[in-house]
């Protein structure tokens, strides 16, 4: 096995076998070459399609409530151009700059999540207190930020180990506390999804750092148990897991959310009713731009349409694998792989919600649902994925 010991550079460039594997192949060089336009195009694909749900699932309420239809979409829009920017910068400089301050990116990503729990700093809605106002309705959510940080400490420590990664301590035990320290004040806020979101994703990186498999199944029961503790603990949290259940036992409060969701998809059928002729989306579903987006999406666009996304998205996955694949060092192929993995799940899981395949965990979209902070970290996540793809090996 061919590692970099702790406080050495990993400055050979070589091509892999996959991202568990060490062997060499070949020698290569950096291809230095313009980016993975597919993860660009069906980034760009998903990005216009969530502009156009946001607008079709949000007119109504935003009409309602303040008088302007296109309340949310003009939001969406800036928070668009924001990200563009975002992804421009991070697609132009190089990834090996994370490298040289791994430290201070994710001791500021902790400082922002204990920030955001002071009263007074961070901002309470829906009951959870999750971002911290800028000014006005520009506000930003120190968890978004902190699924990035996390993923560049994961990938350069992974990085750095030498035969550690073999060990439990050093290949497991050491990564999974960076990783709880932010995961634990994210549940904190309190954000379930995001912190499980967080979790699954250093697991994935341990994973395909080349822990043993071994360590990582000892963890499993503890896992679980913690898991299944912080439903029970909240009598919120119980009362969605017995709605996933079975909804239909409180139609009216836990299981609502669920129900008019299977509406709105089963009403769309194979063809879906026509974009922008949703009646859940006239205050019978909740969360129609956000959370529930996908709903609309199929109530409107049907069957076709949300096999249209989630192909988007696999293609998004499997070229953002593919650059991992043909980084240049170890720390380009962690990094590009988190990243990818990290927007893919939570794809996955807003899906499962939407469908009632997991219980309500509360997560966006990416790329589709409407958001600010969510959106600009998800851009610029997909900038660096970009950057990295321009730097594969041939």
């Amino acid at each position: 096995m061919i590692a970099v010991a702790p406080g050495e550079p990993d400055t050979q460039v070589e091509s892999r076998v996959c991202l568990r594997g060490d062997s060499v192949r070949r020698l290569a060089v950096p291809k230095h070459d313009g980016p993975d336009l597919l993860i660009f195009t069906s980034a760009l694909a998903l990005l216009t399609v969530g502009l156009v749900m946001v607008f079709s699932a949000s007119a109504p309420m935003a009409f309602h409530e303040y008088g302007d239809s296109l309340y949310f979409l003009k939001r969406q829009l800036f928070w668009s151009l924001l990200g563009a920017v975002a992804m421009i910068v991070t697609m132009n400089v190089d990834y090996h700059v994370y490298q040289r301050f791994p430290v201070a990116i994710y001791l500021a990503a902790l400082a922002g999540l204990a920030l955001v729990l002071i009263p007074g700093v961070g901002s309470v809605a829906g009951g959870a207190r999750r971002w911290i106002v800028i000014y006005g309705p520009i506000r930003i959510q120190p968890s978004e930020v902190a699924k990035i940080a996390l993923v560049i400490v994961l990938a350069y420590y992974l990085s750095r180990i030498r035969t550690g990664v073999e060990t439990f301590t050093w290949g497991v035990a050491v990564p999974l506390a960076l990783a709880a320290l932010p995961v634990g004040l994210i549940v904190l806020e309190p954000d379930l999804g995001t912190g499980v979101a967080l979790l699954a994703v250093s697991l994935i990186m341990l994973f395909l750092g080349a822990a043993k498999i071994a360590h990582l199944l000892l963890l499993v029961p503890p896992a679980a148990a913690m898991l299944v503790w912080l439903i029970v603990a909240e009598e919120y949290r119980f009362r969605r897991y017995m709605a996933f259940i079975d909804p239909w036992s409180d139609p009216l409060d836990t299981g609502y959310h669920v129900i008019q969701s299977l509406l709105a998809l089963g009403s769309g059928g194979i063809f879906g009713l026509g974009l922008g002729m949703s009646r859940q989306k006239y205050h019978y579903l909740p969360e129609t731009h956000t959370d529930f987006v996908f709903s609309i999406l199929g109530e409107e666009l049907g069957f076709v349409g949300c096999t249209l996304v989630i192909a988007l998205f696999f293609v998004f996955a499997w070229r953002g694998m593919r650059a991992a694949l043909k980084a240049p060092d170890r720390f380009g192929r962690l990094l590009c792989a988190g990243l990818t993995c990290a927007i893919t799940f939570q794809a996955l899981m807003n899906i499962g919600v939407v469908t009632s395949s997991i219980p309500i965990t509360g997560i966006s979209l990416p790329l589709i649902s409407s958001g600010g902070s969510s959106l600009t970290v998800t851009m610029a996540s997909i900038g660096i994925i970009l950057n990295v793809s321009r730097q594969s090996v041939v």
